[in-house]
């Protein structure tokens, strides 16, 4: 699965994301039965300052966050039961775009007394899920979006953060 990750901020070399974030987007991607190998992501892996002004243009939110995304196509829920539709890979395979903010993730990892690793593996699958039309808008919503979190993280030894 093609990842390009741009490093902002050098912390993120030094914690050596790029692997993680392959891991984490190709067994979401797996697990939900779509190949890998067909789509492409594209990671900025930034400080609080730059995921600040990301959050103020796009999401009129002022603030730091821990990881944003965008999808290359808008999807949404199924009318039957809440999951999203499936892609399909085009002639363009780009999947979406996700931003990751360095302080935000370490202090929250710290807070809940996780190792950074396994919360960021878990941001990176959260993201990959909105990329795909998941959301925690709505109760139902949530739980399907949580539950699947789960599912995928058990499968790459991380503890469910539920």
């Amino acid at each position: 699965m093609p990842v390009e990750t741009l490093i902002e901020d050098t912390r993120w070399s030094a914690f050596d994301l790029e692997p993680v974030a392959k891991c984490a987007m190709q067994a979401t991607l797996a697990h939900l039965d779509l190949d890998p190998e067909a789509w492409e992501i594209s990671v900025l892996a930034c400080d609080d300052a730059r995921i600040t002004a990301l959050n103020s243009d796009f999401r009129d939110k002022p603030q730091p966050t821990n990881v944003l995304s965008w999808p290359s196509d808008e999807r949404g829920a199924e009318q039957d039961g809440g999951v999203p539709d499936s892609p399909v890979p085009g002639p363009d395979p780009e999947l979406g775009d996700i931003a990751i903010a360095w302080e935000t993730c370490a202090r929250e990892a710290d807070d809940a007394g996780k190792p950074l690793e396994h919360h960021v593996t878990h941001l990176l699958v959260h993201a990959v899920l909105h990329l795909l039309g998941y959301d925690h808008i709505r109760d139902k919503d949530a739980t399907l979006m949580e539950s699947t979190e789960s599912a995928i993280l058990g499968k790459l030894g991380v503890p469910d953060p539920y």
